[in-house]
């Protein structure tokens, strides 16, 4: 089965830059689709960012606005979020997850192996 790790959160002050990581043990099939998704207090989780395994493709939110960017190392079965122009707004709790069939790669319902989530803080 596959585990997830994020690491990379912490504090930051606004128009700073963070790396997260999300480090996966277990075989990740072709078929798996990767994602971020935060949450913010007294929020829903939203959807950040997915990459697809096979080919990369990948996939934002509308509020990312070419400000982060997800990309996979596969022979270390590591994705990362790079997020650049960080506002304050971003302060969340931030997930990696993993769905291996999904058919919509924005819906936290598609995911079934999620970490335990790094907090992100933006300082104004």
């Amino acid at each position: 089965q596959v585990q997830l790790v994020e690491s990379g959160g912490g504090l930051v002050q606004a128009g700073g830059s963070l790396r997260l990581s999300c480090a996966a043990s277990g075989r990740i099939f072709s078929s798996y689709a990767m994602g971020w998704f935060r949450q913010a207090p007294g929020k829903e989780r939203e959807f950040v960012a997915a990459i697809k395994w096979s080919g990369g493709a990948t996939y934002y939110g509308d509020f990312v606005k070419g400000r982060f960017t997800m990309s996979r190392d596969s022979a270390k079965n590591t994705v990362y979020l790079q997020m650049n122009s960080l506002k304050p707004e971003d302060t969340a709790v931030y997930y990696c997850a993993a769905a291996r069939y999904p058919s919509r790669v924005d819906s936290e319902r598609e995911y079934d192996r999620w970490g335990q989530g790094t907090q992100v803080t933006v300082s104004s």
